[in-house]
């Protein structure tokens, strides 16, 4: 369970809705047609998630034999239909098949696990050796991957815009860490807290990536979703934490709206508040936390940042400014005075979030 008594009816998407809205608009069919029919799934499982949280979903427990500490990896195909899971078509420790998406997704549940295992010693998302399950080729053209509170789903993008949605390992990191967020701080999907819980996946999903590569923070391309944008696109990914903003500059997306600090923050009612927008001023806090530590990223930075997460004291609802305070005192916790502090009050500092 969550340290906030419950799950947050949350139904999260890499792909932001403004996102979606902007590619619904064009005037080639091939470009709209995807782009409508993947928001209208995403509203109804919107939907779904909000009743299941209502009703109650059944607990999912690892499977009898499964040991603790080791990954327990189910990837289903749905055959571009909307149930779910699928048919099951790969299980733990079994060998590649001929479908690369369903390696890539197996592959990617276990990046996940380790990176959550070896640097923070987390037993799966939850903790508690939660099994990790993933459908692939999800309905037709579907531009979008979600986490809907029990499983991982993706699409195979509409080839336009989009390529396969578990072509960057990043990616189902993103979403999988929505899950740790669910088991522990339960973040508020909207506003500054909803920015928060979409910045926790970025930081977690980069981190997946870059120890994945074997990479240092200097070393690493901090994009979230590179490889993701189908040739046609002028742009890199969906995100850059190292300079929010200029991830993309199309003549059909539009522009990447995010900011890099509270001097730009953007205040709307559009995706919950802006969620994917404003996530960009944490993302640049951490990018710069773990850049001016050097070293590899995740352990660190990442380690402050996982201690607030999962420490118990970062409220649902909580802001920037508390979410910022919290990661000087886990600093001075584990580190005292020493560098590490230092490099987290610069990051509040430069992107404009108040630390008490």
């Amino acid at each position: 369970m969550t340290t906030h008594g419950g799950y947050e009816p949350v139904f999260c998407t890499v792909v932001p809705p403004h996102v979606l809205d902007k590619l619904a608009q064009a005037e080639d069919p091939a470009l709209a047609g995807p782009a409508r029919r993947t928001l209208e799934r995403d509203a109804f499982e919107r939907t779904h998630r909000r009743l299941t949280t209502v009703v109650g979903a059944p607990s999912v427990a690892a499977p009898p034999g499964a040991e603790a500490g080791k990954p327990h990896r189910t990837v289903y195909d749905a055959r571009h239909r909307t149930d779910l899971p699928g048919k099951k078509v790969r299980t733990e420790g079994s060998e590649p098949g001929k479908d690369a998406t369903v390696n890539r997704a197996y592959a990617g549940l276990g990046a996940t696990f380790d990176l959550f295992l070896a640097a923070y010693e987390r037993d799966s998302i939850d903790g508690g050796g939660l099994p990790l399950d993933a459908t692939v080729h999800y309905e037709e053209n579907y531009n979008n991957a979600f986490w809907n509170g029990k499983q991982m789903v993706f699409g195979d993008g509409d080839g336009e815009i989009f390529l396969d949605f578990t072509i960057p390992i990043d990616v189902i990191g993103h979403e999988l860490a929505h899950g740790v967020t669910q088991y522990t701080a339960n973040l508020t999907y909207f506003g500054q807290p909803g920015a928060l819980n979409e910045s926790m996946s970025d930081v977690f999903g980069s981190l997946i990536k870059q120890h994945t590569l074997g990479q240092t923070a200097a070393e690493a391309d901090w994009l979230i979703g590179a490889g993701l944008l189908a040739p046609r696109v002028t742009g890199s990914a969906l995100r850059s934490m190292k300079a929010p903003g200029t991830a993309y500059d199309d003549d059909v997306l539009g522009k990447d709206p995010q900011p890099a600090t509270m001097d730009d923050f953007v205040r709307t009612g559009r995706d919950n508040g802006g969620v994917h927008i404003n996530s960009g001023i944490p993302n640049h806090a951490f990018y710069i936390a773990a850049t001016t530590l050097g070293g590899h990223a995740w352990e660190r930075a990442g380690q402050i940042w996982y201690d607030v997460l999962t420490g118990g004291r970062l409220k649902s609802d909580a802001l920037f400014t508390d979410f910022a305070t919290l990661t000087v005192d886990a600093a001075k916790e584990r580190y005292q005075d020493g560098e590490e502090l230092q490099a987290v009050l610069k990051a509040w500092e430069q992107v404009g979030v108040r630390t008490a």
